[in-house]
């Protein structure tokens, strides 16, 4: 085989590794049509989420809730399964290391599946959804402390592998305790910084710098370790020198109970953080904006009726690279909200979270709402129950309509769906029923079908003796369709 021959079939196999679904096909020998076509919209192949140890507490009790919606165009092969970190398994870069027994595998899409642990030697996991059950997985871990630092309920939607994550609402202040839990899928280690930003810029410290995360393990990182400064309200900053992670901070309060904060949307302008409940007695916003120039945003809350301005917290100043805070009180006065965040002028790129407090006294219990990208096409949140389930959606430019399914529950139960017209400008929560026999518990999946674009979150509630245990997730786009672009051979690239 010659030197040219040679070239020519290692251009080819490039050409196939970067286009990565596309079809190469011989050249159009006519030099026909040459107008490039619209990408087609296709179910993603494999889907990896990642769960952060639940807890430490013997105390804890946690569950587990996988969840694939049906989605047109998979073909019948895949699977999707939660392993032990440090377990084996098969890893994202398609290694395999030895094999593990699954903690929990989903059997068919459109049925969630539930298991449960105790205690706090529960790991971490690491999730691999392929083929029918890659589009739209969704994973929960639900725990329940019943005393001590943190009691309450606290959940987490795992999180997708990235190199880059922001948590405003963190804290190393007196009675809090909060941890950065960094998971690793890949079977190679990863290299992270963690940088805290509080009130006058950045906390000092080297300590953050080059964390290493051992391969397909957990490594929870305690932010009093990182800083001697003692704030209450700061902005987490995860960035990924080298591989990948899942990043979620635990935030444990000794009088206030605790929960997760996800990581927040990108730095936006415009922000949306939806789902603030009608009962909470007390939010605090927490914003961050990255760089050195100033932002001034717009406050409105969005609610049953329409978008109102806070009395007292109309606008909030956040200089560059400080973290700033409003106070609102009990801002929904009853009735559920959303807050949206506008410039005042020029658009500055910040990020944003709510910390939520329900209860008073020594019944008081926190929950956390990171701004969050729009339902998009769909979004799935899993671990519905039959009672303390309120799913609340909001529109903040204009209206929109939008269809919900429960699914059938973990251990049986029929499907059930229902349409929402969502006015402009306002919060619902929607009275969307549970499955009809439901058994177990559920999943939500929001679908937009018209009109404006929409942002949902989901609040389960759990009595725990007198206190108002809660917790809040985000529905953003679950990314389960990609466009692939329609390829052709072109080997003229030989010559450039």
């Amino acid at each position: 085989m010659n030197r040219q021959t040679l070239s020519l079939i290692a251009g080819a196999t490039a050409l196939a590794a970067v286009t990565g679904f596309a079809t190469l096909s011989a050249p159009d020998a006519s030099g026909g049509e040459t107008t490039a076509k619209a990408a087609a919209q296709l179910p993603v192949q494999r889907t990896s989420l990642l769960c952060p140890q639940p807890s430490t507490s013997d105390l804890a009790e946690t569950a587990y809730t996988a969840f694939t919606p049906a989605t047109e165009g998979t073909d019948g092969k895949g699977g999707a399964e939660l392993v032990a970190a440090g377990g084996g398994g098969k890893g994202d870069d398609g290694g395999k290391g030895k094999a593990a027994k699954p903690v929990i595998e989903v059997k068919e899409p459109g049925k969630p599946v539930a298991d449960s642990t105790d205690g706090g030697d529960s790991p971490a996991l690491i999730g691999t959804a392929e083929g029918k059950f890659a589009p739209g997985w969704t994973v929960q871990e639900t725990t329940e402390v019943a005393a001590g630092t943190g009691r309450g309920l606290l959940g987490v939607n795992c999180a997708a592998p990235d190199t880059e994550f922001w948590f405003p609402g963190a804290s190393t202040a007196a009675g809090r305790t909060d941890y950065v839990h960094l998971v690793n899928p890949d079977d190679s280690a990863a290299v992270v910084d963690i940088e805290l930003f509080g009130k006058d810029g950045a906390l000092k410290s080297t300590v953050g710098d080059g964390i290493t995360v051992q391969p397909r393990a957990g490594e929870p990182v305690l932010l009093s370790t990182l800083a001697t400064a003692k704030e209450a309200d700061l902005t987490v900053h995860v960035n990924v020198r080298s591989g990948r992670v899942a990043a979620a901070v635990q935030a444990l309060d000794d009088k206030q109970g605790g929960d997760w904060l996800s990581a927040a949307a990108d730095p936006a302008g415009t922000l949306v953080l939806p789902g603030i409940p009608k009962d909470a007695t007390s939010v605090t916003l927490v914003a961050y904006a990255p760089g050195e120039t100033d932002a001034d945003l717009k406050l409105r809350l969005a609610s049953p009726n329409g978008s109102i301005t806070p009395a007292g917290n109309e606008t909030l100043h956040v200089k560059g690279g400080m973290t700033a805070t409003a106070d609102l009180g009990d801002i929904t006065r009853g009735e559920p909200g959303s807050l949206i965040l506008t410039p005042t002028g020029r658009s500055v790129p910040v990020v944003a979270g709510l910390r939520v407090v329900r209860g008073k006294g020594a019944g008081q219990e926190t929950a956390f709402i990171p701004a969050t990208r729009p339902v998009g096409a769909r979004a799935t949140v899993a671990d519905n129950r039959a009672k303390g389930t309120t799913l609340a959606l909001t529109a903040p430019t204009g209206v929109a309509e939008v269809k919900v399914t429960a699914s059938a529950g973990s251990g049986g139960g029929e499907a059930t769906t229902k349409t929402f017209k969502i006015k402009a400008g306002t919060t619902q929560n929607v009275d969307m029923p549970a499955p009809s026999g439901l058994k177990g518990t559920y999943a939500l999946t929001v679908e937009s079908t018209s009109g404006a674009p929409v942002y949902a979150s989901r609040t389960l509630e759990s009595k725990l003796d007198d206190i108002p245990a809660f917790t809040i997730q985000t529905l953003p786009d679950d990314r389960g369709m990609v466009a692939v672009p329609k390829a052709r051979q072109d080997l003229s690239i030989m010559q450039r």
